[in-house]
């Protein structure tokens, strides 16, 4: 799933860049660095426990515009056949129909379209998620840190994206009810997304 063109999670991240407005009176354009980023996510399982898995495969852009945060815009993609949980058959499986089906929805895309102040370094990051052939408008908690500048001269800030979705409103909906109640797989997906950008 090219899971949020993830766009998940670095507008509300970019958005709150530290730098002075007088200092970028234009939109300046930021970059995911896929090489230290991560999607992360987890659901219960079989009721008493929980799986966790990520997306290896992760890009995106954040264009800021810190005169007007409500103007910037974060887009994340994510490749659905990167998923990973550490055990190849439901990887497998959860690439198949019954699932992600990654062969006619290759990509999880996020994009946003509202940044909002939530106090210090936070934000409310609000956008469009579309997974598995299926939009929906979704909002997450978004904490931008500082900038600096790397070794290489290039501009650095780190950014999480936390939240929760229905699995099932994407069209997720396989599972298997268990003899003592319940099912195997939870509805509920929670999120974790650690990103680095570059300017």
């Amino acid at each position: 799933m090219k899971l949020f063109s993830l766009t998940l999670p670095a507008l509300a991240l970019l958005a709150a860049v530290a730098l002075p407005a007088s200092a970028q009176a234009e939109p300046t354009a930021w970059v995911i660095d896929s090489g230290h980023s991560r999607v992360g996510f987890s659901v219960v399982h079989m009721v008493v426990s929980s799986v966790s898995g990520r997306f290896k495969q992760v890009s995106g852009t954040v264009s800021l515009d810190e005169a007007n945060l409500s103007k910037s815009e974060l887009e994340i993609t994510i490749e659905a056949a990167s998923i990973d949980t550490d055990e190849p058959k439901r990887d497998e499986h959860l690439r198949s129909p019954d699932f992600f089906d990654t062969t006619k929805f290759p990509a999880i895309v996020f994009k946003s379209t509202k940044v909002t102040p939530a106090g210090g370094t936070k934000y409310k990051l609000t956008g469009e998620l579309t997974m598995h052939g299926v939009t929906k408008p979704v909002t997450l908690d978004a904490n931008l840190s500082q900038a600096i500048k790397s070794p290489w001269g290039k501009l650095v800030r780190g950014a999480k994206i936390t939240g929760k979705l229905k699995r099932s409103d994407f069209g997720l909906k396989w599972n298997k009810a268990l003899e003592a109640g319940g099912v195997i797989v939870g509805d509920d997906v929670t999120l974790e997304i650690q990103v680095e950008i570059n300017h």
